[in-house]
């Protein structure tokens, strides 16, 4: 069964950063695409980055330039950077992995298979 763990949220004001990292177990094939998602109160979960097998990334607009997102395919990690947060930023943020061939960018991209419980992120003002 495939389990993704979520961990490195917290706490922090504006312009700082955190870094997320997520431990995928439970299988022996590869993932093509894996992400982080977030979601805030009240509003709709939202891609914030993704990358494919190959290392290729796609982030959203609103992220870009701050966040960096990067996988160790030996160690089954996901990681996000997150700089120069901002109160926008706040959200719980999952990590999602998909197996299948397909788009693996943040508009268009696949339907995730497997996802986390997540891990809050609060960024005060």
């Amino acid at each position: 069964q495939v389990q993704l763990v979520e961990s490195g949220g917290g706490s922090v004001q504006a312009g700082g950063s955190l870094r997320l990292s997520c431990v995928a177990s439970g299988y022996t094939y590869s993932m093509y695409c894996m992400g982080w998602f977030r979601q805030a109160p009240g509003k709709e979960r939202e891609a914030v980055a993704v990358i494919d097998s190959d290392g290729s990334t796609s982030f959203a607009d609103s992220v870009k330039g701050r966040f960096s997102i990067s996988q160790d395919n030996a160690k089954n990690t996901l990681d996000l950077q997150m700089n120069s947060l901002k109160p926008e930023d706040t959200g719980r943020y999952y990590c999602a992995a998909e197996a299948a061939w397909g788009p693996c960018t943040v508009v268009g991209g696949p339907d995730f298979d497997f996802w986390g419980q997540g891990t809050q992120v609060t960024v005060s003002s």
